[in-house]
């Protein structure tokens, strides 16, 4: 779109890579006088505005300084020798693929920084009022965003492996000490799951390297190694896909998901469902597709099984959770509403297909844009009511009666029932996301899961079709459930339940923010776009997916 030398594209992809880096040890370092403003913290907060923010612009300026003619080629690539004993090389490049995560990484992790340092402003918060240090916080935002970009850029197994790990211990740390209650056990089961599975996807990425004599990854997916037998495809998709299981989360292996998502602070749950899920789902994508396809030919149906398995769970959850006097958490209920939109791409994946894969990476984002939405939403509607529970945001208050002026005395709280008359922008933001989630056609959730479902229709000629064709009428069934229990949401905590004598209810909380609309409207924004221009993101992955899929020919 712009002409943007190559010496220039790998420079800005090793800055979106290794800045937050730098920028999270500059955290930890006393503020120079002039740069602390009113006090340390917000010195140390607005240092994390300013790092992502120069990190989404170099993203943006990639992005824009992209081949958009030759998507499947890899590009901005930086190819150096790192361990010769092993032939383990400092190699990073970006495709049609790997472009779109990256730029949502960094959108997102912008936007969770902008809202931490204008709500720290805006409530006037005392230095340990949501932890034990916001330079820690701040530290810790960075380190994660650092491995999360480097996951989607790096182009070695070996390096991937240690950028997929490198998220673990910030994560952790903000569940552990910035989370809600239950957050210790939550912040153990989260990192027993996953590094567990690490273990077992490392055995799989060292038998590949090993037996192919390379861990490169472009030249293990366009060139054939003798080593790599069918067999050994097989045990290392085996082993491999484990690993990505856990932390896509794949069904039966997500138990970790819902705590971890209750117990995070706000910016750690849209952090978590919005870029750290999509790193297992790239990983079937860059490494297991194209490397080991024999083997990923023998497992596909099982993992579309468990997909299907975990989209009809997931919703089932959900639909328990939104029943009344269930006392169900809302946070709760979207994190269970991610097995089921992660088990679309999964069911994708398993395709092999085309058809299928741009629509995992097409779901991808759009998983990314409306559960990031939601989870700020309901950040937001915790804060000004103390509570995410469903019955008490449902519930009207047993003192509340009409006044004589027909409308409602001010004499209790009603946290949330009728939300849309209470704070109507918050409201409003609050059903967006909901149909937005339960695939409104329009809107980015349509396309991933429609894609999926086409995938599933017409799979790869290797897989068997009547057995695709019934994982695609269990996947449809799961729309049906999605919206069921989204519909309920809106129903339950937007609108509220009746009121005696009709009386309508005045608004007793603080409706959006400025902070907040500036953190929300872009995500707001491209959702919508990406409903509406679906060929702005597939036009990107189609001929990258076309070429991965045919073993780097064009």
């Amino acid at each position: 779109m712009i002409g943007i030398s190559e010496s220039v594209m790998q420079f800005l992809l090793a800055l979106i890579v290794v800045g937050p880096l730098v920028g999270a040890v500059a955290a930890l370092l006393p503020a120079p006088p002039g740069l602390k403003g009113k006090s340390p913290d917000q010195a140390v907060l607005r240092h994390g505005v300013t790092v992502t923010g120069a990190v989404l612009v170099a993203a943006v300026v990639l992005a824009l300084g992209f081949d958009h003619d030759h998507p499947s080629k890899m590009q901005a690539t930086t190819d150096i020798s790192w361990i010769p004993a092993l032939d383990v090389r400092i190699h990073l490049g970006i495709d049609g693929i790997s472009l779109p995560l990256l730029v949502l990484t960094a959108l997102l992790t912008f936007l969770c920084a902008l809202y931490s340092y204008f709500k720290q402003q805006h409530q006037r918060l005392a230095p340990r009022a949501e932890g034990p240090s916001p330079k820690a916080f701040v530290a810790l935002i960075l380190v994660l965003e650092s491995g999360t970009l480097a996951t989607f850029a790096v182009l070695d197994l070996l390096l991937f492996f240690l950028a997929f790990e490198m998220v673990l211990i910030p994560m952790y740390f903000l569940i552990a000490r910035w989370g809600g209650a239950q957050r210790a056990q939550s912040a153990w089961k989260f990192i027993l799951y996953t590094l567990l599975g690490s273990v077992v996807m490392l055995l799989g990425l060292l038998l590949i390297g090993l037996r192919s004599g390379t861990f490169d990854m472009v030249a293990l997916a366009t060139d054939n190694h003798p080593g790599l037998t069918k067999s050994v495809q097989v045990i290392a998709v085996l082993a491999i896909g484990i690993g990505l299981a856990v932390k896509t989360p794949m069904w039966p292996l997500h138990s970790w998901l819902p705590d971890a998502h209750t117990a995070a602070p706000t910016v750690g749950s849209v952090l978590l469902a919005g870029v750290l899920l999509k790193m297992g789902t790239y990983g079937f994508i860059r490494i297991l597709l194209p490397i080991a396809p024999d083997g990923m030919r023998t497992f596909a149906p099982y993992l579309a099984a468990f997909a299907v398995v975990g989209i009809i769970y997931g919703s089932l959850a959900c639909l328990a959770l939104a029943r009344p006097g269930a006392k169900g958490d809302l946070k709760r209920l979207i994190a269970y509403s991610s097995v089921g939109h992660m088990g679309f791409v999964l069911l994708g994946i398993s395709t092999m297909s085309p058809t299928g894969v741009n629509g995992a990476l097409f779901a991808n984002i759009a998983h990314g844009l409306i559960t990031g939405l939601l989870f700020f939403l309901v950040g937001a509607l915790k804060d000004r009511t103390g509570t995410s529970d469903l019955d008490a945001l449902s519930r009207p208050s047993p003192d509340h009666r009409p006044s004589t002026s027909g409308s409602a005395a001010p004499d209790s709280f009603q946290p949330g029932a009728a939300l849309y008359g209470k704070a109507p922008r918050l409201g409003g933001l609050l059903a967006f996301g909901a149909v937005a989630s339960l695939g409104l056609p329009g809107l980015a959730g349509f396309w991933g899961e429609m894609l999926a479902l086409f995938g599933a229709f017409e799979p790869a000629d290797e897989l068997s079709r009547p057995a695709y064709l019934t994982f695609m009428a269990i996947a449809a069934f799961g729309t049906l459930l999605t919206a069921a229990y989204m519909l309920i949401v809106v129903r339950r905590v937007c609108m509220g339940p009746a009121v005696d004598g009709g009386a309508r209810q005045t608004p007793r909380l603080a409706d959006v923010h400025g902070y907040e609309l500036a953190s929300w409207t872009p995500l707001v924004a491209l959702t919508v776009l990406a409903g509406l221009w679906p060929a702005a993101l597939l036009g990107l992955t189609d001929p990258a997916v076309q070429q991965l899929l045919a073993g780097g020919k064009s």
